[in-house]
Order: structure tokens, then C-alpha cells, then sequence
């Protein structure tokens, strides 16, 4: 597992729900290709209403209908990983909007992690004891 703490880079990219990379989610490719390159985490986030620079807006209101929401990928490493991973997002990001944020990273531990400390874990992923 990686260890992260203290700065960090934040990684964040605002895409449409519908875009594609070779007909497979485009937000999905990116969270695989992050995992490939040993990155820290990802995770996926679906808006419920935005625009960007097409200047249309995406709603999932019922009486406008749109299905291609507003997602956003989130990665965070360290900053010399985020940006060896940014020439694969210019591969993939063909219309959207990439930023990077300085962060800092307080916590990083995964459920399965021998060095944390047994917070009532039975060892079955998910599962806790009181």
C-alpha cells in the first residue's frame, strides 16, 4: 500500500458522465489507469446539475431529461506522481477541464491496513464489531 502523508497534490477532472474512451466510461478508464500506475486512490463523483465550457447545462431534473451529468475524478499523491501521471490524462481528456491543488494529506489508511490500530474490525472487509 502506499503511504501518503503530509503535501500532496490534488488532481481533479470535470468531465460529462457520457464520455467515452474506446466505448467504455472515459471516467472509468481514468480511475483504472490511475490504479495501474500505483497512484494512492481515486474516486468518482456524478453531479446533479453543471456547465462547463460548452456552456450547456446538465441537470437531472426530470422535465430537462439529460443523462450526460457532470462527473469529476479525484486523485490525490504526491505531486511528482500526480504529474508523471498527466501526460496519460492528455491521451484521454479530450473536452473537460483538468486542475491541480496543493493539499495535505491528514489521514491515509486503508481498512485492511496492518499498522492501524484494530478499530473493532473482524477482519471481513466492511464488517465491524462493536
Amino acid at each position: 500500500m502506499t503511504r501518503l502523508t503530509g503535501s500532496a497534490l490534488r488532481l481533479t477532472v470535470h468531465i460529462g458522465e457520457n464520455d467515452t474512451w474506446h466505448h467504455k466510461p472515459l471516467y472509468s478508464e481514468i480511475v483504472h489507469r490511475a490504479h495501474a500506475a500505483g497512484l494512492a486512490g481515486a474516486s468518482v463523483f456524478r453531479g446533479i446539475e453543471g456547465f462547463g465550457a460548452s456552456s450547456l447545462i446538465h441537470t437531472s431534473r426530470l422535465l430537462s431529461l439529460s443523462e450526460d451529468l457532470p462527473v469529476a475524478v479525484v486523485i490525490v499523491d504526491t505531486e511528482t506522481r500526480v504529474r508523471e501521471f498527466l501526460p496519460q490524462l492528455d491521451e484521454l481528456v479530450t473536452e473537460g477541464l483538468v486542475t491541480l491543488d496543493p493539499c495535505e494529506v491528514i489521514r491515509y489508511v486503508g481498512r485492511d491496513d496492518p499498522e492501524a490500530p484494530n478499530q473493532g474490525r473482524t477482519g471481513t472487509k466492511g464488517k465491524k464489531s462493536l
